[in-house]
């Protein structure tokens, strides 16, 4: 394979319309960025309290569940593009508030996470409705490559916008950030406004609770698709250490207690391995045997995070090569992001092509939960073992659980496995503008 044949596959840019809302949202990551990292840092600077800080995660995860359900059946009732531009306003509104209560000084501590509460509904509704449009505007022989390129401005933007914001906070204050994010969000407005109509096909009943249920119900009849769920928890709950980062950076790798280098390179591996996985893309575009794949990326995943707390364990047994092992560690993290990226640009393009359209939004909703639940029950997971077994085993031990986990999983359903997709095969396309 050439060097060129494995950079990212940017067919998916020949759209318009993907082009569009690709370059919006490399502006508008930055910006949503600045707020992930302002609103905590906001909360803990008004109260000096780490636990106000701790409620973020409650606050942010029940409108991520429970409107990440109910935004996936709007999706699948409304016209995609409306919903789309309600929820980009919402979002615009809800980073204008942000910016209000920060510059006028009210240091209210509920109201800050009352305001991050809608933020997140309206960002569960947006996320599911963005995938579902996808199989409308693209071939389906170019999904993982566009959902490659989505994958990789989201993790660079995780890289640069913290990066960005510990810099400016100091000089800015709060409330600038909150208002660069509203600003950049026009970006994406302007991209969904120049949209065609998007309306739902084979659209039947009401999106209430009926609706969701009825897409549970779907994805229970769907092996290939269930197990396109079933595998990912299985890798963030049991191969996710990010928790312990903390610790093992200030007792593995001898950093301070308030962060410092290691801190930041370990946060940081996951994300970076992501973005080189995303811009060395392109192979993903060739690949026919998504399900085989997916299974092989997830093993490589536990693999990396054994060789994570390997590398762990040999800076607690060699105190003195900590420097080395913590090189070691950051590889293995680069290495599973990398191989994340890959299963979940697989996963998304087998959710948006293997399901029917009416159902589509609430798969991706469900995807959303599962998405954003899977990590955090990881964190109380790796927190509770390495309080029994240490770090090193708690990171060895989960990375080698994935493996065996996931291989008895693809025994369990052999149709995953076997799942492929016909090259060159086309989706539906709405009108192009």
């Amino acid at each position: 394979m050439s060097v060129r044949g494995m950079l990212a596959d940017t067919r998916p840019l020949r759209d318009p319309h993907f082009r569009r809302l690709w370059s919006a949202n490399i502006v508008t990551v930055v910006g949503a960025q600045l707020t992930v990292v302002a609103v905590p840092a906001q909360i803990y600077a008004d109260t000096g309290s780490s636990a106000y800080v701790g409620l973020t995660g409650v606050f942010g995860l029940v409108p991520l569940v429970v409107f990440g359900l109910w935004g996936g059946a709007l999706a699948d009732h409304f016209d995609r593009r409306t919903i789309l531009l309600v929820t980009t306003a919402g979002l615009i509104g809800t980073a204008t508030l942000f910016w209000l209560q920060a510059a006028l000084g009210l240091g209210n501590v509920w109201l800050l996470l009352c305001l991050f509460a809608v933020q997140q509904g309206f960002f569960a509704v947006n996320q599911p409705t963005r995938s579902a449009v996808l199989p409308r505007l693209l071939d389906e022989e170019v999904l993982p490559a566009a959902n490659s390129l989505n994958m990789t401005v989201m993790q660079a933007g995780a890289i640069g916008g913290p990066l960005i914001a510990g810099v400016l906070i100091p000089f800015t204050g709060f409330s600038w950030l909150y208002l660069a994010d509203a600003v950049c969000l026009l970006a994406t407005a302007w991209a969904v406004v120049r949209l065609p109509r998007l309306p739902v096909e084979g659209r039947t009943g009401t999106p209430g609770l009926r609706s969701v249920v009825e897409g549970i119900t779907y994805l229970r009849t769907q092996p290939v698709l269930m197990m396109s769920f079933v595998v990912d928890i299985i890798a963030m709950v049991f191969g996710m250490p990010r928790a312990l980062f903390p610790e093992i950076a200030h007792e593995s790798f001898l950093g301070p207690e308030e962060g410092g280098l290691a801190f930041a390179l370990l946060f940081a591996g996951i994300p970076a391995g992501a973005v080189l996985g995303g811009v060395f893309s392109g192979w993903v575009s060739r690949v026919s045997a998504q399900g085989r794949a997916v299974v092989w990326c997830i093993v490589v995943w536990g693999l990396a995070m054994t060789g994570f707390g390997l590398a762990v364990l040999g800076a607690d047994t060699l105190p003195g090569s900590a420097r080395w092992w913590l090189v070691v560690a950051v590889l293995m993290l680069v290495v599973g992001g990398a191989a994340d990226m890959a299963s979940a640009a697989f996963r998304t393009s087998m959710l948006q092509t293997a399901a029917a359209d009416e159902v589509r939004g609430r798969l991706q909703g469900i995807f959303v939960v599962v998405v954003a639940g899977g990590p955090r029950i990881a964190d109380v997971a790796h927190g509770a073992s390495a309080a029994m077994v240490g770090t090193a085993t708690a990171a060895a031990g989960g990375g080698v659980l994935v493996v065996v986990l996931v291989v008895v999983a693809a025994i369990a359903v052999p149709s995953f496995v076997r799942y492929r997709v016909v090259v060159g095969q086309r989706a539906d396309h709405a009108d192009r503008a």
